[in-house]
């Protein structure tokens, strides 16, 4: 007997079944039965779930003669299911890696509920991932598993049977089942929870709801929407026989008739002329099922009293003039934006006829993201060596608390940005500035760019298409021709923005002054560090920072981060980092030793907290090496990389420690002990020779030297690389208290 049977129904959906059924086969928690049912599909989905079949022994393959819908469907499914619980599952749908073992452990947690509620996003053809908005009702804090009453406002979650697990035994036992026709999910889920003695929660995304352009049953014009009618009176009649839920019949009541109106809402679902009998259906039903106490909310009351008298020409009118009237409030919005970028164009212009402000400068880096990179390092030395510059930060309101209390904080697109832009001597950004930049004769504008160059860029992403996209190549260089200054740690750099920046700026090959903090922190500042992310005294840390696939538009992670940090054993922790382009964590199996570090503003402090580095294209590499700790490469997609993107060199052969072609390799390199090894060490230091030569520490002091202080000679000496002394590895420091797991640690 499997743990889960997992039941997926599908009709018409050829183009995305594949990949429905292979995000089940592919979940690390294997003691499950799939069950794919052919619902007597015209198209391809009988042989796909055949081949599926024939391939995997966990696949169960069903076939109806004839389309039955997704009830009659699930139905049959659910005959041949042998699982402690039942999983529902659409054909165009996914589960999210490793949602089976999720699941598993929350109901073992919780002592095995009648059924679980877990999460979805919504996923769109473009690649967006909405999670849903009302994720907070799934909290877990509190009682363990509960009943429907103690938690109604569960029901405000989207009532479907795909984003719940339940109890095989529990559903034999109440001899539940699903009916025929459209919105079958609705005499299934109201009725299975009310019902309940148990249910739990669970706050993790585990499916992906796709959200198709074409093709959706429920988006086509049909009087099969009538059927819900008779959905709801199932409700009711299940309500009925049991007296004891007599308590729901309110809620439900309120229920149905804003699931009437959504419904009637929605241009095109309904078949012309048919608006009249939904109405007089929606008023019988009003008749039927009404109940004392039933009372709508307020925004709700006029809709609901509509459907009552059956007012359907009353309600079209009041919703063909609510559309007008959004629309003419869009309208004025559309104006008042209009207006206020007029009003901000014209300030811009005013002010450039106004004289530079000398002793101010403005710093921003990764288009209005927090107080990081080269800029932070450089606006921070700016304000120990040149106290009478005064500093703004450009940053997005959410990462006005990054920024220290010392310095200015500007909204980006404000007044007091573009006064910044026209008016402050010394520009610094880590990426380009507003296209509407206008740079004056005696203002400075320092690139300090953000890495060494791996992969190309500038002109050199032309013919790179996939990677390039959208860039206006024209557009580009005429910002490039507003640099004064390109900062750079290397020579490779240099002569990689030469070639892909070309204009008359002054190269400054000083170092990044983001890696002077590798030299300069002791070792209680890497303990702080370690501390406030939740690693625990005596556990080797592992940074995991993949960077961004340009062929891809969703994180790519190689990697079972789970079987990853079970592999290098209970005193590794893994700290995983996404590209901050994705603004989302990477996806994983939540588990005690996988630390998610996303939303950290400064990686410099990441990497002092950290033993070793994996990482695969990433400019980080290049910086982490400055601290001589291990670093490890884990490549497994060079061909569709170099292809969409294109390097500069080989990293494969000149690499900064030992590389991994694959999983498995990289889990050997580890239990080996390769990974800081002889030989791996031996690497790192013809790749810090090659590529550090000024990061000692001081390339903040030399940059503030020369561009804010316009000293030209007498600039710091780089420190060779044999004299510096890099902040100690987290493993060389004497614990400081003992008996600590890492349970304590994460409170």
């Amino acid at each position: 007997m499997a743990r889960f049977s997992i039941i997926v129904p599908a009709y018409k959906v050829q183009a995305y079944l594949q990949e429905c059924l292979r995000s089940v086969l592919d979940q690390t928690y294997e003691d499950f039965q799939l069950i794919a049912v052919d619902d007597g599909s015209p198209d391809a989905c009988g042989s796909i779930i055949d081949e599926t079949a024939a391939a995997d022994p966990r696949v169960v393959a069903v076939h109806l003669t004839e389309n039955e819908g997704l009830g009659p469907a699930r139905n049959a499914g659910m005959a041949h299911a042998t699982g402690d619980y039942l999983i529902f599952l659409d054909g165009d749908d996914t589960l999210t890696p490793g949602a089976l073992q999720t699941i598993a452990d929350r109901l073992k947690e919780t002592d095995g509920p009648d059924v679980l509620v877990y999460d979805y996003a919504r996923t769109y053809w473009s690649g967006e991932v909405v999670r849903n908005i009302l994720s907070d009702l799934l909290d877990e804090s509190g009682p363990a598993s509960f009943r429907l009453t103690d938690r109604p406002d569960l029901l405000r979650v989207l009532m479907v049977v795909w984003n719940k697990a339940y109890s095989r035994e529990y559903i034999a036992r109440q001899n539940f089942s699903f009916p025929p026709g459209y919105y079958e999910d609705t005499p299934w889920t109201f009725p299975v929870l009310m019902a309940a003695d148990s249910i739990t929660t669970l706050d993790r995304v585990c499916v992906h709801y796709r959200q198709r352009r074409q093709g959706n049953i429920l988006s086509t014009t049909s009087r099969k929407h009538f059927d819900i009618f008779d959905q709801y009176d199932r409700v009711f009649a299940f309500i009925d026989s049991r007296p004891a839920l007599d308590d729901w019949r309110p809620v439900l009541f309120r229920r149905m008739l804003d699931h009437f109106s959504k419904l009637v809402a929605v241009r095109g679902r309904l078949p012309r002329r048919s608006r009249p009998e939904f109405f007089r259906r929606a008023r019988a039903h009003h008749r039927r099922h009404r109940t004392p106490g039933s009372a709508p909310l307020l925004r709700a009351r006029l809709r609901h009293t509509l459907l009552r008298f059956g007012a359907h020409r009353t309600y079209r009118a009041l919703w063909t003039a609510q559309r007008a009237q959004i629309g003419a409030r869009d309208a004025v919005t559309a104006l008042g934006r209009a207006v206020r970028a007029g009003a901000l164009h014209l300030h811009y212009r005013i002010q450039r006829c106004l004289p530079v402000r000398q002793n101010r400068a403005v710093f921003a880096a990764y288009d209005g993201r927090g107080y990081a990179c080269n800029p932070a390092a450089i606006e921070e030395k700016v304000r120990e060596l040149a106290p009478h510059i005064g500093t703004s930060w450009i940053g997005r309101a959410e990462y006005h608390h990054t920024v220290p209390t010392a310095t200015r904080k500007l909204r980006p697109g404000s007044f007091g940005y573009w006064t910044a832009l026209a008016r402050d001597k010394y520009l610094v950004n880590n990426v380009n500035f507003d296209r509407h930049l206008v740079k004056r004769p005696q203002q400075i504008l320092l690139q300090t760019h953000h890495g060494t160059p791996l992969k190309s860029m500038g002109l050199d992403l032309q013919d790179h298409p996939a990677a390039a996209r959208h860039t206006e190549f024209d557009q580009l260089l005429a910002g490039v021709d507003q640099w004064d200054f390109s900062l750079s740690a290397n020579r490779h750099s240099t002569l990689v923005w030469e070639k892909a920046y070309p204009a008359g700026h002054t190269a400054l090959e000083y170092g990044y002054p983001r890696n002077d903090v590798f030299q300069q922190a002791t070792s209680s500042d890497v303990a702080r560090l370690r501390e406030s992310l939740g690693i625990p005294e005596g556990f080797t840390a592992v940074l995991y920072a993949p960077t961004q696939r340009d062929y891809r538009r969703t994180p790519y992670v190689p990697l079972d981060l789970e079987r990853l940090v079970q592999a290098l054993g209970p005193r590794f922790v893994v700290l995983t980092r996404a590209h901050h382009t994705y603004e989302a964590p990477l996806p994983h199996t939540p588990h005690p030793r996988i630390i998610d570090v996303s939303g950290h503003h400064r990686v410099e402090s990441l990497c002092l907290a950290a033993d070793a580095l994996i990482t695969d294209y990433s400019s980080l590499m290049f910086d982490y090496v400055n601290l001589d700790r291990p670093v490890v490469i884990h490549i497994d997609d060079w061909d569709a990389y170099e292809a969409a993107r294109g390097t500069y060199f080989d990293v494969r052969s000149f690499p900064p420690g030992a590389v991994a072609r694959d999983e498995d390799d990289l889990i050997d390199i580890f239990t080996t002990d390769h990974w800081r090894g002889s030989r791996s060490a031996q690497l790192r230091a013809a790749f810090r020779a090659r590529f550090c030569p000024y990061d000692d520490g001081l390339a903040a002091e030399r940059v503030v030297r020369r561009v804010f202080l316009g000293e030209t000679t007498g600039l710091p000496t780089p420190v060779p690389l044999e004299d510096r002394t890099p902040a100690p590895s987290p493993l060389s420091l004497p614990a400081q208290r003992h008996g600590r797991n890492l349970s304590d640690a994460k409170r």
